[in-house]
Formats: structure tokens, C-alpha cells, sequence
């Protein structure tokens, strides 16, 4: 009985959909930022712009998973999701990148702490805003947690880039 009830499974693609891989995407971007607001208000550590930004970023690629699992399309609509959240992911990896590239400076070459996110977008025009986070700033090359010798900046470009690649591959293979 056991061994017909798998082979049903196993025949019928099991369990892995289209859906319940967006399902899971979507979950997982949902607890990247969740343990991201348990680091900044419990654990006390404070987001620099660039953390900001990778946020922002998780939560669009999540968005992007959450629309793709809930309106299930079919061939082409599926492969557009696929390269939306791969695109968004792509984002997020050089925004990632860039903060992984910081920390990894020698400390004389880091640059100079700049204002805070908060008083930028209050001060400044959007765009002078944004060149001035992505170039980064002396807190962004700060290393205040890591797992494994990996900081969080690493973790997250090793989360965008297997978020953006499951997302275009099973999207575009997976049946629905």
C-alpha cells in the first residue's frame, strides 16, 4: 500500500509545484525580514543605508513571489514571473555585492560615515540620495554580526542569488 502511495507521488511530479515553490519564496523573503527586524529591535543592531536597501529589496523579490503564487499563470505568465523575481534578485545581489565589497576594504580605505538615510531623503533630491547610498559610507563597512565567518551582507547575496535563480528555473520548468 506504502510503496503504490509513493509511486503515485513520484509519477505525479510530486509535491514541488509552481505555486508551492512561490509559496516557499515568498516565505522565505518573509523570514529574511523578519529576522532582520529581530537583529535592529531586539538584538540592537542598527541598519546602515545599504541594509536598508537589501530589505527593500527582499521584500520586492517576496512581493514579486506572493503575486506569482497567488494568480498561478499559466506557461507564459509563469515565465514572466520567473524573470521578474530574477530581475529583482539581480538587484538585490548588487546591492548586496556592493555592501560585501565595503566590508571587505582595508579599514584606511573605507569611506567616511555619511548622514543617515533618514535625514538624506529629507535633504536631498531622490537621486543624489540613492549615488550617495550605493556608494556606501563608513558604518555600511562596519561587520557587527556574522555565521560562519560570513557577515549578513554576504548571507544576503547568497540568499538573492539562489532566490533569483529558483525563481527563474522553477517558474520556467516547473509545472503548474
Amino acid at each position: 500500500m506504502l510503496d503504490s502511495q509513493v509511486m503515485d507521488v513520484s509519477a505525479s511530479g510530486g509535491w514541488l509545484t509552481r505555486r508551492s515553490l512561490n509559496v516557499l519564496g515568498f516565505l522565505i523573503c518573509a523570514s529574511g525580514l523578519g529576522y532582520a527586524y529581530y537583529a535592529q529591535f531586539v538584538q540592537g543592531f542598527e541598519p546602515c543605508p545599504l541594509c536598508i536597501f537589501q530589505r527593500l529589496a527582499l521584500a520586492a523579490v517576496g512581493l514579486v513571489f506572493l503575486a506569482a503564487a497567488v494568480h498561478h499563470p499559466r506557461d507564459w505568465g509563469a515565465k514572466v514571473y520567473g524573470v521578474l523575481i530574477d530581475l529583482v534578485a539581480t538587484v538585490g545581489a548588487v546591492i548586496a555585492a556592493r555592501h560585501v565589497w565595503l566590508q571587505h576594504l582595508p579599514p584606511e580605505e573605507a569611506p567616511r560615515c555619511g548622514p543617515g538615510l533618514d535625514y538624506m531623503l529629507q535633504t536631498f533630491p531622490l537621486g543624489e540620495t540613492l549615488r550617495e547610498v550605493l556608494t556606501g559610507s563608513g558604518e555600511c563597512a562596519t561587520v557587527n554580526w556574522s555565521l560562519l565567518g560570513l557577515g549578513i551582507p554576504t548571507w544576503n547575496l547568497l540568499l538573492f542569488l539562489g532566490l533569483g535563480a529558483i525563481g527563474l528555473l522553477g517558474n520556467w520548468r516547473l509545472r503548474r
